[in-house]
């Protein structure tokens, strides 16, 4: 009956309309009703031929005339068709039913699984943050099942995490990995602008079958309009922020934010915005810490309680393997630590490829125990002083004994890769990564 209510509630006994006064590129310019509208409105657009009606949504004005992007192909777009203005916004209404589920940027199941149920409250898909001042701390560790991370960025409950690697070097099958091994409740997997060949084999193989059992999947490809990809981003956070409401422990896991802003990117210079550095329109770099701040410790209730975390760890495709390129750098700046990964450790056949040398997380060395720490470093140095010198002891030009550092560390090169790699179906515990750390620093 509640359920009844709450729907007769959100019904809107007025019904506002325009027309398509024009058409140009990818967005549709509308008249009429324009003090019903709103950026981030939604409408309807009555298309000819017997085809559906196509979902937009409201990105700018210009003049007297409102601009909307749709969320889908123009077929069938024609002068003075009826543009319907959607009472409700974006809103979606999960429930813990949908663990287990694939579903796209609209909250619509796509894995032939049936229909999804709808719960009660509705989440808006671009929610603020929680302010500062009214959300927790991170909380104690997580055991994320991977060594080279738990033991070099461990992580927290809440932080966030960015993953920077080129294409092709690994990034896929490391978030499988954290999404299999990590101690969390239910995790949040959102790819955005994937290819679509490679969505079935990332759930399927990748992921498989006890992965997916404690996961929703958000999916958008890169075939689909920009509309559509920005919006699984959002689609992906609301989502875990339901699950955080239900006092879950979250990990959210999103493939790319690279192809977030390239969305943003496509949909500012559509409605008009200048660019500047490499293309991107301002909005990118307002939007980028809108979407990465909405991870993280849950909001304090008025009970005094705090929801359950969103440890979000969120994939950074940089340009060229330039990780200082302008969303790179964004989203350094944002996120509480990073994991690099280089193509040229891949390229040896060490995975997961990262290079602990220059990954960080902003936690420690708070997240360890007073013993760990001095393992943690002591590996650090000795993985330094090989790196420092490797070119030199590749080409043989390095003299045994000229540096007892330096000597201790070729000893123990191949124990210390051999620890940071794993195969993907592989898990160990963070307390049993560090008894091993210990134990090769110790075998010496």
């Amino acid at each position: 009956m509640q359920n009844l209510l709450n729907a007769i509630e959100r019904i809107d006994p007025l019904t506002v309309s325009g027309s398509v006064a024009a058409v140009n590129g990818l967005l549709i310019e509308a008249r009429g009703s324009l003090t019903r509208l709103a950026v981030g409105a939604r409408a309807e657009v009555v298309r000819r031929g017997g085809l559906k009606a196509l979902p937009a949504e409201v990105v700018g004005f210009r003049d007297n005339r409102a601009l909307l992007m749709p969320f889908g192909p123009l077929e069938g777009v024609a002068p003075g068709a009826e543009i319907r203005i959607m009472p409700e916004g974006a809103v979606v209404r999960p429930t813990l039913g949908w663990l287990g589920r694939i579903v796209d940027a609209f909250g619509e199941p796509i894995d032939g699984k049936g229909p999804l149920p709808q719960g009660p409250a509705a989440y808006l898909l671009r929610s603020a943050p929680p302010p500062a001042h009214g959300r927790g701390r991170v909380g104690a560790r997580l055991d994320l099942g991977v060594r080279a991370m738990n033991a070099f960025t461990t992580c927290c409950r809440g932080q966030r995490l960015g993953v920077f690697a080129g294409s092709g070097v690994g990034k896929s099958v490391l978030l499988s990995m954290l999404a299999r091994g990590a101690t969390c409740d239910a995790v949040v997997v959102g790819l955005i602008g994937e290819r679509g060949r490679e969505v079935r084999e990332f759930i399927e193989e990748t992921l498989g079958e006890e992965g997916l059992k404690r996961a929703i999947v958000v999916v958008a490809t890169s075939d689909e309009p920009a509309l559509k990809r920005r919006q699984a981003a959002y689609m992906t956070l609301a989502i875990a922020e339901y699950l955080r409401d239900q006092d879950q422990e979250v990990l959210c896991l999103m493939d790319s934010v690279t192809r977030f802003a390239m969305a943003q990117r496509e949909i500012g210079l559509a409605a008009g915005e200048p660019p500047t550095t490499k293309g991107y329109t301002p909005t990118v770099f307002t939007e980028l810490p809108k979407l990465l701040e909405r991870a993280g410790p849950g909001p304090m209730r008025p009970d005094g309680t705090e929801a359950g975390p969103i440890t979000g760890l969120f994939t950074v495709l940089v340009d060229g393997d330039d990780h200082n390129e302008p969303i790179a750098d964004a989203v350094r700046g944002i996120l509480d630590g990073h994991i690099v990964m280089e193509r040229a450790i891949a390229e040896r056949g060490r995975f997961p490829a990262i290079n602990v040398l220059r990954s960080i997380s902003r936690t420690l060395p708070g997240c360890q125990t007073p013993q760990e720490r001095p393992i943690a470093a002591e590996a650090r140095q000795v993985m330094a002083a090989y790196a420092n010198m490797e070119e030199l002891i590749r080409i043989g030009a390095y003299r045994s004994g000229a540096d007892p550092l330096i000597d201790r560390a070729i000893r123990l090169n191949p124990a210390l890769e051999a620890f940071l790699r794993q195969d993907k179906d592989e898990q160990t515990s963070l307390e049993r990564g560090f008894a091993d750390l210990a134990a090769i620093l110790a075998g010496d």
